[in-house]
């Protein structure tokens, strides 16, 4: 059985509007990545990216967007990541950026990058705590930065069986 290889693309949305959280949405957040990559890539470089293309996780409250693609036209999308400007839903246009955090083999490995840089940005906020009730939250924050092994175990891994 010879499965398609893909890769799992970890981005951020980065955004000054606080809005914006009302429009990360799958559908939204696809059809914005779709347009840069034709505008940058054109007709054939969305249809290189398209085969099995999805948004596969998404947390509007953090901005944190894990997207699926094959692993042969993952650098076409990583090159028009950046493209992406603002997303439009509901007739409202939310100004944005996609910030690449990491390109892994497989959902784990995004996982495991995904509480480094938690914890990583965690400290940083530690040290420029301004009161001890603010010190003792950053902390317990901290200290939930781990997978459990009931959450590997649930399956999720490689979902992935070669069939679209």
């Amino acid at each position: 059985h010879a499965a398609l290889s893909r890769r799992y693309v970890l981005c951020e949305v980065v955004s000054e509007d606080p809005r914006c959280r009302q429009c990360i949405e799958d559908r939204v957040l696809g059809l914005a990545i779709r347009d840069a990559i034709t505008r940058v890539h054109g007709d054939y470089g969305l249809a290189c990216c398209s085969i099995s293309f999805t948004v596969k996780y998404l947390n509007a409250y953090t901005g944190t967007v894990l997207l699926r693609c094959r692993k042969d036209s993952y650098r076409l999308l990583c090159s028009a990541l950046p493209f992406v400007r603002h997303l439009e839903s509901r007739g409202q246009r939310c100004p944005c950026f996609l910030n690449t955090l990491h390109v892994g083999g497989t959902i784990r490995t995004c996982q495991k990058f995904l509480i480094q840089y938690n914890r990583t940005q965690l400290l940083r906020l530690l040290q420029n705590c301004t009161n001890e009730e603010e010190r003792q939250c950053i902390q317990k924050s901290l200290l939930s930065c781990s997978l459990t092994e009931e959450q590997s175990e649930s399956g999720d891994e490689e979902d992935d069986d070669g069939t679209e």
